[in-house]
Formats: structure tokens, C-alpha cells, sequence
């Protein structure tokens, strides 16, 4: 099972005490993925199809409770993948369903909120704060997925329109989260990156479970990379230290095979002779060699001076 799944199958058992919270979650996911059917006279009927037996499980009891209404789940088998069956919850045509679909009216779909707070507006269909959080529940639960946290961080929810992921975006925000919105396959996605944001929505929507699983495999990862930071950084230092002693060694070479080392300053003799027979020494333990004893930047500068000399022997032997 994905961990996408896992998340759900969480979520599936996730059920508040509250009624207004159960009518905002079941609404976020009706909205997401619900068929309206019009049955004898007019009557309304709904269903919506999922992969997940517990999750029509779960709305399936909600419309139940809630509306006291007649409901059924029907399986199917998926043709395209050949393996997973798709789950129906189907309400047939009768008067309540006439409940959910007003309440489902009184969600944004047509300019999204202006004002950019969930808590301002007018036509805000949420009694309580906690009912966002049902919502988003919902709409994960209808259209959402998140990535196994051991690639790349991402977790999304598919709208159908782009009011609605406007909506879904405004309450993100409300939670200080910074969602992004883009369009695939004619479809407005909203989506999160970080993984520190996607940590905090699984605590929003109440996946506690799938959260430390989450920040576990997070923090080994990040470990995983900083060790990997450090090690390249290691190389790194540790090449460009190789190939400054070889270009020092190349040097000396150079001028012992011209004028020799012997012509050099007796300093910068002393460090050249001292270069060649402790190759791999750092430029901290040549100074230490020395008699008397030299700092880095003493032998650092003395066999710069020796690579100038170097520099304008083989100038000379141009011209």
C-alpha cells in the first residue's frame, strides 16, 4: 500500500463528534468527486467513486447519520488498471439528498473569496473553525494524494474547478500554510512542497499517524543529507588541497631543472626542499617542521613567492 493510502486509510477512521464538522467534511468530499442524478419527478439522487473501501465506508455511516436517508455501496472492477475495484456510494433519489446539494450551494464557486480570510465572509458555510479542518478532511479524502516522503515532497488536491481550488487555497492559508496552484489535464491542482508544510496539513485534516511517519523518514533523510553535504565538502576541500600541492610541487621542479633550488633565498630554498620531502604534509605542519617554526600563512605566502619565480622562469624561457 502507498503511503498515500496509508494517509487515507487514517483519515477513513478520523470521525468528529461534532455534527457541523461531519456535514463540512462530508461536504469537501462530495464536492470533490460527486455525480448528481435526477430521478421520477425531479428527485435528486448523488454518488461518488472511490478506490477505498473504508473511505466509502465512512460516508457512506456519515450520510446515514446525518440524514437518516437510504444509501448502498456497489463495487466494481476497474477496467483501465484490471486490479483495483472502484467503490460507488450511491444515494439514490429521494428528499434528503436535497440537504447536501444546498449545503454544497453555499460553497464559493463562482468569484472566490475576495477578502482572503475564511473567517470573513457573508456566504461562509461553516458554522465553526474546526469545520476547515473537516473540509480539507474531505476534499483530501475526494481528490487529495501525498508522495512517499522518501522521494521528493509534494502532496496535492485535484478540483474540478479553479473556484473551488481558490477556496480550497483560502483555507490552507487560514492555517498559515502557503499552497501553489497549477493546471494539469484541464484540472487546477493544489499543491504543497515543503516538507514542513505538508507536515502541517496532516496535522490540520487529523493524520497524527501518518505525520510521525512522515517527520521520521524526514529527519533521516535530512541527516542523510547533511552527511553527504559534509563528505563533498571533505572532497572538495581535500582535492583542491591535492592539486595546490601538486601546481607547489610542479613549480619547485620546474625551477630546480632551470636554475635550481640552490639559487633561491634561503627561506624560500628552505620551504622548497621542505615541499618536496613531506608531499602530503598540510601547510600547518611544514610551518611546524620548520626551525624556527613557521605559521600557515608564513608558508603559504613563501611558497607563493617560490610558484612567481616559477611563473616568470617560464616566461623567460618563452621569449
Amino acid at each position: 500500500m502507498s503511503f498515500s493510502m496509508d494517509v487515507k486509510e487514517e483519515l477513513s477512521r478520523v470521525v468528529s463528534s461534532k455534527n457541523c464538522c461531519r456535514w463540512a467534511e462530508m461536504a469537501g468530499f462530495f464536492r470533490m468527486s460527486g455525480n448528481v442524478h435526477i430521478g421520477n419527478r425531479g428527485v435528486l439522487g448523488i454518488s461518488v467513486n472511490t478506490t477505498s473501501a473504508a473511505i466509502s465506508r465512512k460516508y457512506y455511516k456519515l450520510a446515514k447519520d446525518l440524514l437518516d436517508i437510504q444509501a448502498e455501496i456497489m463495487v466494481y472492477r476497474n477496467q483501465k488498471l484490471r486490479k483495483n475495484n472502484i467503490f460507488c456510494l450511491r444515494i439514490p433519489p429521494q428528499l434528503g439528498v436535497k440537504d447536501i446539494l444546498d449545503f454544497l450551494a453555499k460553497i464559493p464557486d463562482g468569484n472566490p473569496w475576495s477578502a482572503g480570510k475564511v473567517s470573513k465572509p457573508e456566504n461562509n458555510p461553516f458554522k465553526n473553525e474546526c469545520c476547515y479542518r473537516a473540509y480539507l478532511r474531505g476534499a483530501f479524502l475526494g481528490g487529495g494524494s501525498v508522495n512517499d516522503p522518501k522521494g521528493s515532497y509534494h502532496l496535492e488536491i485535484i478540483c474540478n474547478n479553479f473556484y473551488h481550488a481558490a477556496f480550497i487555497a483560502l483555507l490552507m492559508e487560514h492555517y498559515a500554510l502557503q499552497p501553489k496552484t497549477t493546471e494539469r489535464k484541464n484540472q487546477p491542482v493544489v499543491y504543497l512542497k515543503e516538507g514542513e508544510q505538508i507536515v502541517d496539513f496532516l496535522n490540520i485534516v487529523g493524520a497524527h499517524k501518518a505525520l510521525l511517519d512522515f517527520e521520521n523518514i524526514r529527519v533521516v533523510k535530512d541527516v542523510r543529507n547533511m552527511v553527504n553535504r559534509i563528505n563533498n565538502c571533505d572532497l572538495a576541500n581535500w582535492n583542491k588541497t591535492m592539486n595546490t600541492t601538486e601546481r607547489q610541487k610542479d613549480a619547485i621542479r620546474f625551477i630546480d631543472n632551470t636554475i635550481g633550488i640552490s639559487e633561491l633565498p634561503p627561506g624560500l630554498r628552505e620551504v622548497a626542499r621542505l615541499r618536496l620531502e613531506a608531499e602530503t604534509e598540510s601547510l600547518k605542519n611544514l610551518g611546524a617542521m620548520l626551525n624556527p617554526p613557521l605559521s600557515k600563512s608564513g608558508i603559504n605566502h613563501r611558497l607563493k613567492k617560490i610558484e612567481e619565480i616559477a611563473e616568470n622562469l617560464a616566461s623567460r624561457n618563452k621569449i
